[in-house]
Protein backbone atom coordinates (compact mmCIF):
# COMPACT_ATOMS: atom_id res chain seq x y z
CA UNK A 1 0.00 0.00 0.00
CA UNK A 2 1.17 3.56 -0.61
CA UNK A 3 0.44 7.19 0.07
CA UNK A 4 -0.83 9.20 -2.87
CA UNK A 5 -0.27 12.93 -3.17
CA UNK A 6 -3.40 13.89 -5.04
CA UNK A 7 -2.71 17.48 -6.03
CA UNK A 8 0.01 20.09 -6.19
CA UNK A 9 2.44 21.28 -3.55
CA UNK A 10 3.45 24.83 -2.77
CA UNK A 11 6.91 25.33 -1.42
CA UNK A 12 9.18 28.22 -0.61
CA UNK A 13 12.73 27.64 -1.75
CA UNK A 14 15.71 29.37 -0.24
CA UNK A 15 18.90 29.46 -2.30
CA UNK A 16 22.27 30.37 -0.89
CA UNK A 17 25.39 31.13 -2.86
CA UNK A 18 28.69 30.84 -1.00
CA UNK A 19 27.21 32.39 2.13
CA UNK A 20 29.54 32.71 5.07
CA UNK A 21 28.14 31.37 8.31
CA UNK A 22 27.82 33.96 11.06
CA UNK A 23 28.64 32.76 14.56
CA UNK A 24 25.55 31.50 16.28
CA UNK A 25 22.65 33.04 14.34
CA UNK A 26 23.77 36.61 13.76
CA UNK A 27 27.32 37.80 14.15
CA UNK A 28 26.61 40.73 11.82
CA UNK A 29 23.28 42.31 10.87
CA UNK A 30 22.40 41.45 7.28
CA UNK A 31 22.40 45.11 6.34
CA UNK A 32 26.16 45.16 6.92
CA UNK A 33 26.76 42.47 4.29
CA UNK A 34 27.74 44.07 1.01
CA UNK A 35 28.21 40.81 -0.89
CA UNK A 36 24.96 39.83 -2.67
CA UNK A 37 26.44 36.46 -3.59
CA UNK A 38 26.69 35.54 0.09
CA UNK A 39 23.01 35.71 0.82
CA UNK A 40 19.83 33.61 0.68
CA UNK A 41 16.87 33.95 -1.64
CA UNK A 42 13.29 32.79 -1.07
CA UNK A 43 11.54 31.34 -4.12
CA UNK A 44 8.11 29.81 -4.73
CA UNK A 45 7.62 27.84 -7.99
CA UNK A 46 4.86 25.74 -9.62
CA UNK A 47 5.02 22.15 -10.82
CA UNK A 48 1.95 20.46 -12.27
CA UNK A 49 0.76 17.37 -10.43
CA UNK A 50 0.17 15.67 -13.78
CA UNK A 51 3.45 16.58 -15.43
CA UNK A 52 5.92 17.54 -12.71
CA UNK A 53 8.98 19.46 -13.86
CA UNK A 54 12.47 18.79 -12.66
CA UNK A 55 13.62 21.61 -10.45
CA UNK A 56 17.11 22.82 -11.40
CA UNK A 57 19.35 23.57 -8.43
CA UNK A 58 22.70 25.27 -8.63
CA UNK A 59 25.70 24.00 -6.67
CA UNK A 60 26.02 25.15 -3.06
CA UNK A 61 22.29 25.83 -2.85
CA UNK A 62 20.28 25.83 0.37
CA UNK A 63 16.56 25.49 -0.15
CA UNK A 64 13.81 26.66 2.16
CA UNK A 65 10.64 25.04 0.89
CA UNK A 66 7.02 25.89 1.39
CA UNK A 67 4.57 23.23 0.24
CA UNK A 68 0.82 22.96 -0.01
CA UNK A 69 0.02 19.30 -0.63
CA UNK A 70 -3.55 17.99 -0.75
CA UNK A 71 -3.09 14.31 0.02
CA UNK A 72 -5.13 11.13 -0.31
CA UNK A 73 -3.90 8.76 2.35
CA UNK A 74 -3.70 4.97 2.35
CA UNK A 75 -1.90 2.56 4.65
CA UNK A 76 1.88 2.74 4.30
CA UNK A 77 4.18 -0.22 4.06
CA UNK A 78 7.63 -0.13 5.62
CA UNK A 79 10.41 0.36 3.07
CA UNK A 80 13.69 -0.06 4.95
CA UNK A 81 15.86 0.15 1.83
CA UNK A 82 15.30 1.76 -1.54
CA UNK A 83 16.65 0.29 -4.75
CA UNK A 84 16.20 3.58 -6.64
CA UNK A 85 15.93 7.25 -5.90
CA UNK A 86 13.04 8.44 -3.83
CA UNK A 87 9.91 9.53 -5.70
CA UNK A 88 9.00 13.20 -5.70
CA UNK A 89 5.62 14.48 -4.62
CA UNK A 90 3.59 14.62 -7.85
CA UNK A 91 3.43 18.36 -8.33
CA UNK A 92 4.44 21.55 -6.59
CA UNK A 93 4.12 25.32 -6.71
CA UNK A 94 7.06 27.57 -5.89
CA UNK A 95 7.06 31.38 -5.89
CA UNK A 96 9.81 33.89 -5.30
CA UNK A 97 8.96 35.64 -2.05
CA UNK A 98 11.93 37.96 -1.60
CA UNK A 99 12.90 40.48 -4.27
CA UNK A 100 16.59 40.37 -3.27
CA UNK A 101 18.68 37.67 -1.56
CA UNK A 102 19.62 38.08 2.10
CA UNK A 103 20.60 35.85 5.08
CA UNK A 104 17.17 34.21 5.35
CA UNK A 105 16.94 31.11 7.59
CA UNK A 106 14.96 29.36 10.35
CA UNK A 107 11.39 29.84 9.15
CA UNK A 108 8.17 29.39 11.06
CA UNK A 109 4.91 28.48 9.29
CA UNK A 110 1.31 28.70 10.50
CA UNK A 111 -2.09 27.95 8.92
CA UNK A 112 -5.20 29.70 10.21
CA UNK A 113 -7.58 26.91 11.32
CA UNK A 114 -10.52 29.32 10.96
CA UNK A 115 -9.58 30.02 7.34
CA UNK A 116 -7.02 27.51 6.02
CA UNK A 117 -6.38 29.59 2.92
CA UNK A 118 -4.55 32.05 5.17
CA UNK A 119 -0.94 31.01 5.76
CA UNK A 120 1.89 33.04 7.28
CA UNK A 121 5.65 32.44 7.03
CA UNK A 122 8.13 34.14 9.37
CA UNK A 123 11.88 34.04 8.80
CA UNK A 124 14.92 35.76 10.21
CA UNK A 125 17.89 38.11 9.59
CA UNK A 126 16.07 40.17 10.91
CA UNK A 127 12.44 39.11 11.41
CA UNK A 128 10.47 39.13 8.11
CA UNK A 129 7.14 37.69 7.08
CA UNK A 130 5.17 36.70 4.00
CA UNK A 131 1.53 35.73 3.73
CA UNK A 132 -1.10 34.29 1.43
CA UNK A 133 -4.86 34.59 1.62
CA UNK A 134 -5.66 32.21 -1.24
CA UNK A 135 -4.02 28.99 -0.17
CA UNK A 136 -0.61 29.76 -1.66
CA UNK A 137 -1.56 30.87 -5.16
CA UNK A 138 -0.06 34.30 -4.55
CA UNK A 139 2.21 35.68 -1.84
CA UNK A 140 3.02 39.10 -0.47
CA UNK A 141 5.62 40.43 1.92
CA UNK A 142 4.55 42.15 5.13
CA UNK A 143 5.98 45.40 6.41
CA UNK A 144 6.78 46.56 9.92
CA UNK A 145 7.73 43.09 11.14
CA UNK A 146 11.08 43.41 12.93
CA UNK A 147 11.52 45.33 16.20
CA UNK A 148 12.78 48.79 15.28
CA UNK A 149 14.75 49.61 18.42
CA UNK A 150 17.13 46.62 18.33
CA UNK A 151 19.92 45.99 15.86
CA UNK A 152 18.98 42.35 15.21
CA UNK A 153 16.02 40.00 15.64
CA UNK A 154 15.32 36.38 14.81
CA UNK A 155 14.53 32.91 16.20
CA UNK A 156 11.00 33.56 15.00
CA UNK A 157 7.98 31.32 15.51
CA UNK A 158 4.38 32.01 14.55
CA UNK A 159 0.90 30.71 15.32
CA UNK A 160 -2.77 31.55 14.82
CA UNK A 161 -4.89 31.85 17.96
CA UNK A 162 -8.55 31.02 18.43
CA UNK A 163 -9.55 34.49 17.18
CA UNK A 164 -7.82 33.90 13.86
CA UNK A 165 -5.09 36.39 14.73
CA UNK A 166 -1.51 35.67 13.69
CA UNK A 167 1.00 36.13 16.51
CA UNK A 168 4.75 35.77 16.22
CA UNK A 169 7.52 35.68 18.81
CA UNK A 170 11.19 36.51 18.36
CA UNK A 171 14.35 37.42 20.20
CA UNK A 172 15.95 40.84 19.72
CA UNK A 173 19.32 42.16 20.82
CA UNK A 174 22.09 44.59 19.92
CA UNK A 175 25.19 42.40 20.12
CA UNK A 176 25.91 38.80 21.01
CA UNK A 177 28.06 37.86 23.95
CA UNK A 178 30.94 35.40 23.88
CA UNK A 179 30.55 32.75 21.19
CA UNK A 180 28.32 29.92 22.51
CA UNK A 181 28.65 31.33 26.05
CA UNK A 182 25.92 33.80 25.21
CA UNK A 183 25.32 35.27 28.68
CA UNK A 184 28.97 36.30 28.96
CA UNK A 185 29.13 39.87 27.72
CA UNK A 186 25.44 39.91 26.74
CA UNK A 187 23.92 43.27 25.82
CA UNK A 188 20.27 44.27 26.14
CA UNK A 189 18.05 41.55 24.77
CA UNK A 190 14.66 39.99 25.17
CA UNK A 191 11.70 38.07 23.80
CA UNK A 192 8.97 40.03 22.06
CA UNK A 193 5.64 39.47 20.35
CA UNK A 194 3.78 41.17 17.54
CA UNK A 195 0.15 40.57 16.54
CA UNK A 196 -1.57 40.68 13.17
CA UNK A 197 -5.34 41.00 13.03
CA UNK A 198 -5.47 40.46 9.26
CA UNK A 199 -3.65 37.15 8.77
CA UNK A 200 -0.15 38.57 8.44
CA UNK A 201 -0.87 41.41 6.00
CA UNK A 202 0.13 44.02 8.56
CA UNK A 203 1.60 43.76 12.04
CA UNK A 204 0.60 46.00 14.90
CA UNK A 205 3.10 48.72 15.70
CA UNK A 206 3.06 47.87 19.41
CA UNK A 207 5.83 45.45 20.33
CA UNK A 208 4.69 43.31 23.27
CA UNK A 209 7.37 42.37 25.78
CA UNK A 210 7.56 38.85 27.18
CA UNK A 211 10.96 39.23 28.87
CA UNK A 212 13.60 41.93 28.42
CA UNK A 213 16.91 42.96 29.97
CA UNK A 214 18.82 46.26 29.82
CA UNK A 215 22.54 46.30 29.13
CA UNK A 216 24.37 45.77 32.40
CA UNK A 217 26.84 43.21 33.76
CA UNK A 218 25.50 39.75 34.52
CA UNK A 219 22.22 39.87 32.56
CA UNK A 220 20.89 36.63 31.01
CA UNK A 221 20.49 36.04 27.30
CA UNK A 222 17.05 34.81 26.17
CA UNK A 223 17.17 32.32 23.29
CA UNK A 224 15.13 30.12 20.94
CA UNK A 225 11.53 30.99 21.93
CA UNK A 226 8.65 28.95 20.55
CA UNK A 227 5.01 30.08 20.66
CA UNK A 228 2.06 27.69 21.10
CA UNK A 229 -1.67 28.48 20.93
CA UNK A 230 -4.62 26.70 22.56
CA UNK A 231 -7.25 26.76 19.82
CA UNK A 232 -9.41 24.03 21.36
CA UNK A 233 -12.71 24.19 23.20
CA UNK A 234 -11.77 24.07 26.87
CA UNK A 235 -11.50 26.47 29.81
CA UNK A 236 -8.01 27.55 28.72
CA UNK A 237 -8.97 28.09 25.08
CA UNK A 238 -7.25 31.17 23.72
CA UNK A 239 -4.20 30.86 25.94
CA UNK A 240 -0.84 31.51 24.33
CA UNK A 241 2.42 30.04 25.63
CA UNK A 242 6.04 30.87 24.86
CA UNK A 243 8.89 28.67 26.12
CA UNK A 244 12.61 29.31 25.67
CA UNK A 245 16.14 28.83 26.99
CA UNK A 246 17.53 31.40 29.41
CA UNK A 247 21.33 31.48 29.39
CA UNK A 248 23.02 32.78 32.53
CA UNK A 249 26.67 32.94 33.49
CA UNK A 250 26.30 29.75 35.53
CA UNK A 251 23.53 27.67 33.94
CA UNK A 252 20.71 27.32 31.44
CA UNK A 253 17.00 27.12 32.26
CA UNK A 254 13.74 26.43 30.42
CA UNK A 255 11.40 29.37 30.97
CA UNK A 256 7.74 29.90 30.10
CA UNK A 257 5.34 32.82 29.90
CA UNK A 258 1.64 32.77 29.06
CA UNK A 259 -0.97 35.20 27.80
CA UNK A 260 -4.68 34.99 28.48
CA UNK A 261 -5.71 38.11 26.55
CA UNK A 262 -4.80 37.44 22.92
CA UNK A 263 -1.12 38.21 23.37
CA UNK A 264 -1.57 41.75 24.67
CA UNK A 265 0.19 41.08 27.99
CA UNK A 266 2.35 38.24 29.25
CA UNK A 267 2.83 36.66 32.66
CA UNK A 268 6.05 36.84 34.62
CA UNK A 269 8.32 34.10 33.21
CA UNK A 270 8.72 30.98 35.35
CA UNK A 271 11.11 28.02 35.11
CA UNK A 272 9.09 24.92 34.26
CA UNK A 273 11.67 22.48 35.60
CA UNK A 274 13.94 22.34 38.62
CA UNK A 275 16.73 21.10 36.36
CA UNK A 276 19.54 23.44 35.43
CA UNK A 277 21.80 22.80 32.47
CA UNK A 278 25.27 23.93 31.55
CA UNK A 279 25.67 27.61 30.55
CA UNK A 280 27.07 26.92 27.09
CA UNK A 281 25.16 26.41 23.82
CA UNK A 282 26.35 22.81 23.52
CA UNK A 283 25.70 19.36 24.97
CA UNK A 284 24.62 19.55 28.61
CA UNK A 285 22.46 22.65 28.22
CA UNK A 286 18.67 22.78 28.48
CA UNK A 287 17.69 23.66 24.94
CA UNK A 288 15.17 23.13 22.16
CA UNK A 289 11.82 23.87 23.84
CA UNK A 290 8.70 22.84 21.96
CA UNK A 291 5.08 22.50 23.04
CA UNK A 292 1.68 21.19 21.99
CA UNK A 293 -1.80 21.62 23.50
CA UNK A 294 -4.32 18.80 23.89
CA UNK A 295 -8.09 19.05 23.41
CA UNK A 296 -8.65 19.43 27.17
CA UNK A 297 -6.15 22.28 27.43
CA UNK A 298 -3.20 20.26 28.73
CA UNK A 299 0.10 21.81 27.64
CA UNK A 300 2.74 19.20 26.80
CA UNK A 301 6.37 20.34 26.49
CA UNK A 302 9.74 18.81 25.58
CA UNK A 303 13.38 19.88 25.33
CA UNK A 304 16.82 18.28 25.17
CA UNK A 305 19.19 17.77 28.10
CA UNK A 306 22.41 15.75 27.86
CA UNK A 307 21.41 12.37 26.36
CA UNK A 308 17.70 12.67 27.12
CA UNK A 309 14.51 14.28 25.90
CA UNK A 310 12.74 15.80 28.88
CA UNK A 311 8.96 16.04 29.24
CA UNK A 312 6.56 17.90 31.48
CA UNK A 313 2.93 18.98 31.27
CA UNK A 314 0.61 21.61 32.70
CA UNK A 315 -3.03 20.97 33.56
CA UNK A 316 -3.87 24.49 34.76
CA UNK A 317 -3.17 26.69 31.78
CA UNK A 318 0.58 26.99 32.25
CA UNK A 319 0.58 28.06 35.91
CA UNK A 320 2.27 24.91 37.23
CA UNK A 321 3.96 21.85 35.72
CA UNK A 322 4.37 18.22 36.64
CA UNK A 323 7.82 16.95 37.70
CA UNK A 324 10.15 16.76 34.72
CA UNK A 325 11.10 13.31 33.49
CA UNK A 326 13.04 11.74 30.65
CA UNK A 327 10.90 10.01 28.05
CA UNK A 328 13.69 8.65 25.86
CA UNK A 329 17.43 8.17 26.07
CA UNK A 330 19.21 9.58 23.04
CA UNK A 331 22.71 10.06 21.78
CA UNK A 332 23.82 13.68 22.29
CA UNK A 333 21.61 16.05 20.31
CA UNK A 334 24.45 18.46 19.47
CA UNK A 335 26.77 16.86 16.94
CA UNK A 336 29.09 17.52 14.02
CA UNK A 337 27.91 17.17 10.42
CA UNK A 338 30.60 17.24 7.76
CA UNK A 339 30.65 20.60 6.02
CA UNK A 340 28.09 22.22 8.35
CA UNK A 341 28.83 25.13 10.67
CA UNK A 342 26.64 23.60 13.40
CA UNK A 343 24.05 20.86 13.73
CA UNK A 344 21.61 19.57 16.33
CA UNK A 345 18.72 17.19 16.74
CA UNK A 346 16.51 19.22 19.10
CA UNK A 347 13.11 17.61 19.69
CA UNK A 348 9.62 18.61 18.61
CA UNK A 349 6.32 17.46 20.04
CA UNK A 350 3.04 17.32 18.13
CA UNK A 351 -0.44 16.01 18.85
CA UNK A 352 -3.27 14.35 16.96
CA UNK A 353 -6.25 15.84 18.80
CA UNK A 354 -8.75 13.45 17.23
CA UNK A 355 -7.70 10.66 19.55
CA UNK A 356 -6.44 7.12 19.08
CA UNK A 357 -8.25 3.80 19.57
CA UNK A 358 -8.62 4.45 23.31
CA UNK A 359 -9.94 7.96 22.79
CA UNK A 360 -6.80 9.68 24.06
CA UNK A 361 -5.03 12.18 21.83
CA UNK A 362 -1.88 10.71 20.30
CA UNK A 363 1.38 12.48 21.16
CA UNK A 364 4.45 12.33 18.93
CA UNK A 365 8.04 13.40 19.62
CA UNK A 366 10.81 13.52 17.02
CA UNK A 367 14.55 14.24 17.19
CA UNK A 368 17.83 13.33 15.48
CA UNK A 369 20.81 11.45 16.93
CA UNK A 370 23.68 9.15 15.92
CA UNK A 371 22.91 5.92 17.79
CA UNK A 372 23.52 3.99 14.54
CA UNK A 373 26.73 5.84 13.70
CA UNK A 374 25.27 8.21 11.12
CA UNK A 375 22.73 10.83 12.21
CA UNK A 376 19.15 9.57 11.73
CA UNK A 377 15.68 10.96 12.44
CA UNK A 378 13.57 9.20 15.08
CA UNK A 379 10.04 9.30 16.42
CA UNK A 380 8.20 7.97 19.48
CA UNK A 381 4.49 8.17 20.29
CA UNK A 382 2.22 7.96 23.29
CA UNK A 383 -1.43 6.93 23.38
CA UNK A 384 -1.91 7.47 27.12
CA UNK A 385 -1.28 11.21 27.41
CA UNK A 386 2.45 10.86 27.82
CA UNK A 387 2.55 8.25 30.61
CA UNK A 388 4.31 5.68 28.41
CA UNK A 389 6.06 5.94 25.07
CA UNK A 390 6.74 3.58 22.19
CA UNK A 391 10.14 2.29 21.18
CA UNK A 392 11.90 4.77 18.81
CA UNK A 393 11.41 4.14 15.11
CA UNK A 394 13.68 5.48 12.40
CA UNK A 395 11.83 7.89 10.11
CA UNK A 396 14.33 7.97 7.23
CA UNK A 397 13.86 4.76 5.28
CA UNK A 398 17.43 4.08 4.13
CA UNK A 399 19.25 1.29 6.03
CA UNK A 400 20.86 1.89 9.41
CA UNK A 401 24.68 2.06 9.44
CA UNK A 402 24.80 3.29 5.83
CA UNK A 403 26.75 6.38 6.91
CA UNK A 404 24.30 8.92 5.42
CA UNK A 405 23.40 11.88 7.64
CA UNK A 406 19.79 13.04 8.15
CA UNK A 407 19.37 16.17 10.22
CA UNK A 408 17.47 19.38 11.07
CA UNK A 409 14.12 17.62 11.20
CA UNK A 410 10.82 19.34 11.96
CA UNK A 411 7.63 17.54 13.00
CA UNK A 412 3.99 18.56 12.55
CA UNK A 413 0.72 16.60 12.70
CA UNK A 414 -2.29 17.44 10.56
CA UNK A 415 -5.07 18.33 13.07
CA UNK A 416 -7.74 17.34 10.54
CA UNK A 417 -6.43 14.05 9.08
CA UNK A 418 -3.98 13.05 11.82
CA UNK A 419 -1.19 12.41 9.29
CA UNK A 420 2.32 12.72 10.77
CA UNK A 421 4.72 14.82 8.67
CA UNK A 422 8.44 15.53 8.99
CA UNK A 423 10.84 17.52 6.85
CA UNK A 424 14.63 17.13 7.07
CA UNK A 425 17.91 17.32 5.16
CA UNK A 426 19.12 13.99 3.82
CA UNK A 427 22.45 12.75 2.41
CA UNK A 428 21.57 9.18 1.41
CA UNK A 429 22.16 9.95 -2.29
CA UNK A 430 25.71 11.28 -1.76
CA UNK A 431 28.29 8.52 -1.11
CA UNK A 432 30.72 11.17 0.17
CA UNK A 433 28.15 12.34 2.79
CA UNK A 434 28.81 16.01 2.01
CA UNK A 435 25.70 17.13 0.11
CA UNK A 436 22.01 16.77 0.81
CA UNK A 437 18.51 16.88 -0.57
CA UNK A 438 15.30 17.75 1.29
CA UNK A 439 12.95 14.95 2.36
CA UNK A 440 9.28 14.87 3.30
CA UNK A 441 8.47 11.86 5.49
CA UNK A 442 4.78 11.10 6.00
CA UNK A 443 2.81 8.54 7.98
CA UNK A 444 -0.93 7.90 7.87
CA UNK A 445 -0.95 5.04 10.39
CA UNK A 446 -0.12 6.98 13.57
CA UNK A 447 3.61 6.93 13.05
CA UNK A 448 4.04 3.17 12.71
CA UNK A 449 5.64 3.44 9.25
CA UNK A 450 6.76 6.30 7.03
CA UNK A 451 6.98 6.97 3.32
CA UNK A 452 9.86 9.23 2.26
CA UNK A 453 9.58 11.68 -0.67
CA UNK A 454 12.31 13.74 -2.30
CA UNK A 455 11.47 17.43 -2.15
CA UNK A 456 14.65 18.25 -4.04
CA UNK A 457 16.51 16.03 -6.45
CA UNK A 458 19.87 17.65 -7.13
CA UNK A 459 22.31 17.49 -4.24
CA UNK A 460 23.40 20.79 -2.74
CA UNK A 461 26.15 21.70 -0.31
CA UNK A 462 25.92 23.50 3.01
CA UNK A 463 29.64 24.22 3.20
CA UNK A 464 30.34 27.83 4.07
CA UNK A 465 26.61 28.41 4.58
CA UNK A 466 24.69 29.05 7.78
CA UNK A 467 21.60 26.91 7.17
CA UNK A 468 19.99 27.70 10.50
CA UNK A 469 18.89 25.15 13.09
CA UNK A 470 15.56 24.03 11.62
CA UNK A 471 13.06 24.27 8.75
CA UNK A 472 9.34 24.98 9.23
CA UNK A 473 6.26 22.82 8.64
CA UNK A 474 2.48 23.25 8.99
CA UNK A 475 -0.07 20.73 7.65
CA UNK A 476 -3.81 21.28 7.63
CA UNK A 477 -6.63 19.34 5.98
CA UNK A 478 -4.28 17.02 4.05
CA UNK A 479 -2.27 19.98 2.78
CA UNK A 480 1.35 20.30 3.86
CA UNK A 481 3.16 23.64 3.94
CA UNK A 482 6.90 23.54 4.55
CA UNK A 483 9.57 26.24 4.53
Amino acid sequence: MSLRLAEGIYRIVQTTRNAKSPHKHWRKPHSCNSNPEAENHLILKFESSLNPKKEQLIPSTLRLRFWLAPLVAMALSATPALAKKLPPPPGDHVFTLTPTPEHFTEPGVAVNPQNPKQVVVLYQFPAHSAYTTNGGKTWRLSSGVAPKNYKMSGDVSVTFDNHGHAIYSCIAFDKLGTFNYWAHGATRNGIFVRRSLNAGKTWQHTLRTVSAWPTKPGIPFEDKPYIVADTGHNKYSGNLYIGWTRWTLTDSLIMLSRSTNDGRTWSKPIPITKERGLPRDDNGALEGFDGAVGPNGTLYTVWAHTDHIMFTESHDGGKTFTPTRSIVHTAPTMFAIQGMSRANGFPQIAIDPRGGPNGNPVLYVSWSDYRYGEVDVFLIRSTDRGKTWSHPIKVNTDPAHDGAAHFFQWLAVDPVSGAVNLVFYDRREDPSNRKQIVILARSTNQGKTFRNYAWTHQLFSGRGVFMGDYPGLAPYGNKVYAA
